[in-house]
């Protein structure tokens, strides 16, 4: 009995494909994100994720910049904010939220490094601004002030995470051993030539990560109290774009 060739199946007879939503490409990229590192999320790949064509993507999101910038927003929903109601004192509270943002970060090292560009502006990234300038505002520091140390708190830890995360999911963090070559360099530096580095010594190495980032935000804020105001009455390069020529 001679065996009949299966029927090609019709297109119609096919599940219907889920319709595409700027929602579901973001997640899609979140969780390509976590399998593969950041790096390797294209728009090429993206659409092969989701059976679609690469212009298919465009229609919701703009570029890779963009699509970033929508992909820290929702991992922000992360970061925990419940210090902002807690009791306690406010500049405790306040570094305990930028740790927890900046611990978002070290768990995606292609998105900390893309953050540094990055401009979300989403729902979560702006609980986040409410609620550092809420703390801002209980410790006392002046409108103008808090406008811009909120920038530079942000900057200071995406900066920090950016320079301690792994480029790709997998990699060995720096060995002890590189850290000790390091140490050793500092240690015996000629004191004729590089005499500030010689006085100082290990004590540039000193101290864990997470203690150097508080002592940042210390730093940061301190400075802001008695820095000159700043002038935020200057206007940005967004609201004189476009008036120029």
């Amino acid at each position: 009995m001679t065996a009949h060739p299966t029927a090609p199946r019709s297109r119609r007879e096919r599940p219907a494909k889920p319709a595409l939503t700027r929602e579901g490409i973001i997640a899609t990229t979140v969780d390509l994100m976590r399998a593969e590192g950041l790096e390797r999320v294209t728009m090429r790949r993206l659409a092969k994720e989701l059976d679609t064509g690469p212009a298919s993507l465009y229609v919701y999101v703009r570029s890779m910049a963009e699509l970033h910038a929508a992909v820290l927003d929702e991992l922000l929903g992360g970061v925990d904010l419940t210090p902002a109601a807690a009791d306690g004192e406010w500049r405790d509270r306040l570094g305990r939220i930028l740790t927890s943002y900046t611990s978002v970060l070290f768990e995606y090292p292609g998105l900390a490094q893309s953050a540094l560009v990055a401009r979300p502006f989403g729902k979560h990234y702006l609980k986040l601004v409410e609620a550092l300038l809420a703390l801002l505002d209980e410790g006392g520091l002046e409108p103008d002030r808090a406008a811009w140390l909120l920038d530079l708190l942000l900057q200071f830890a995406t900066a920090t995470a950016a320079e301690h995360a792994h480029r790709a999911p997998g990699d060995a963090p720096q060995s002890e051993s590189d850290w000790q070559a390091l140490a050793t360099v500092v240690r015996d530096v000629s004191p004729r030539t590089h005499p500030h580095i010689a006085a100082l010594g290990t004590r540039l190495l000193s101290g864990s990560p997470q203690d150097r980032l508080a002592w940042g935000f210390d730093v940061l804020i301190a400075g802001a109290r008695h820095a000159p105001p700043p002038d935020v009455l200057a206007p940005s390069p967004v609201h004189t774009r476009g008036t120029e020529g």
